[in-house]
């Protein structure tokens, strides 16, 4: 397919995604309050959980979404993300023993020079883009022996600016939904 073709087929597709997203938030916000009483230590401990798989996310960034709209967003985006950037020590403890898990493809060849150029800010631009390819940036700094505290530091920073986006916008959803 062309490139000019895709883009309004993926336009689509995530606008579709936002709507569904929103609609199942609100239709399951009950059953979301009910996780509330774990508060700000279950997201951490949730977030830490969703993020430690490795390649195979797990949906952490919609348990941060309605979240947001149960608890001070704010919060809920420093919890998330500091837990989601102890999650992610599973990538750069991966790449740290030279275990590779995916052959070094081109792409794989490409972050690797981006990490070796400009480490720190690969690692918080990475994590501030909602993608399950994160780990291989994990993977790739702990394989060039990038120092763990700045991994972590970076990788905390860009994790609580994604929780950000996504606690604000779950609380904005449930309130304008709960104007209907």
């Amino acid at each position: 397919m062309h490139q000019n073709k895709k883009k309004p087929v993926l336009r689509f597709f995530l606008l579709f995604l936002v709507l569904a997203l929103s609609i199942i938030l609100f239709k399951y916000r009950d059953d979301i309050q009910k996780i509330a009483h774990l508060g700000y230590g279950g997201i951490f401990l949730l977030s830490i959980l969703t993020n430690a798989t490795l390649i195979l996310p797990l949906p952490g960034v919609v348990i941060t979404s309605a979240m947001g709209a149960v608890f001070n967003p704010f919060w809920v985006a420093i919890a998330a993300g500091t837990g989601a950037a102890l999650g992610e020590t599973t990538g750069y403890l991966t790449g740290f023993s030279g275990q590779i898990i995916m052959d070094q493809k081109e792409w794989y060849e490409t972050l690797t020079s981006w990490m070796r150029k400009y480490g720190s800010l690969t690692i918080l631009v990475m994590a501030i883009i909602p993608n399950p390819f994160f780990d291989l940036a994990g993977m790739a700094a702990g394989m060039l022996k990038l120092p763990f505290y700045r991994f972590l530091f970076w990788c905390c920073l860009g994790k609580i600016i994604k929780m950000l986006l996504f606690a604000y916008t779950g609380a904005s959803i449930f309130k304008f939904l709960s104007t209907f």
